[in-house]
């Protein structure tokens, strides 16, 4: 997966929606979730991200990677806490867990991160005059967008090596590839990011 490679491209009214508006439509639905405690109203959260992604019409091989990462971390997050807390509170975490996830997801495929990057820094222009770096900032997102898109196509990569090889339950097969790739990224970035001067200072 190349570097923001979340987005796909689209005419859907999700895609022509202002990254900022989505942006913070994100954030506040994030604190809805993580303050309601009904199952029924965080079911009927999760229905409403999935309705996103019909309106947003995003293809089944989308959908399809986000259901083979969300369902083992979702089955592992069940069974622990129903060990610990009971089958209801293992319900009501999994599905504030679906809820952010999915949206977050369905974020970035129908937000191009320059756009965010744009929206962010119109947003903190004014607060310029105080100190604030609106580019440093809008910088600082972006490339903690790009990082989860491009680390999260290294560990699929990783993973199917993996299971080529026939070592797809061992951790040791997962890890050290996955580490070592991205300490190159970071080492990449880093000396992207010195050529263009940022940091000097």
């Amino acid at each position: 997966m190349m570097i923001g490679g979340w987005y796909e491209p689209g005419s859907s009214p999700l895609h022509r929606t202002p990254a900022g508006g989505k942006f913070l439509v994100l954030l506040g639905l994030a604190a809805v979730v993580f303050v309601l405690r009904s199952p029924v109203w965080l079911g009927g959260t999760c229905a409403v991200v999935l309705l996103g992604y019909g309106v947003a019409r995003v293809s089944l091989r989308r959908c399809g990677q986000l259901a083979r990462t969300l369902v083992p971390l979702v089955v592992f997050v069940f069974a622990l806490q129903w060990w610990l807390l009971g089958a209801e509170q293992a319900l009501v975490v999994c599905l504030r867990i679906v809820a952010a996830l999915a949206a977050a997801n369905l974020f970035t495929i129908t937000t191009r991160v320059d756009d965010v990057v744009s929206a962010v820094e119109r947003a903190l222009r004014p607060l310029a005059r105080f100190g604030v770096r609106p580019d440093r900032i809008g910088l600082l997102i972006g490339l903690t967008l790009q990082a989860v898109a491009t680390l999260s196509g290294v560990a699929a990569e990783v993973r199917e090596a993996a299971k080529a090889r026939g070592a797809e339950r061992s951790v040791t097969a997962f890890a050290v590839p996955f580490l070592v790739r991205t300490l190159r990224h970071a080492d990449e970035l880093g000396e992207a990011l010195a050529a263009r001067g940022e940091g000097d200072g």
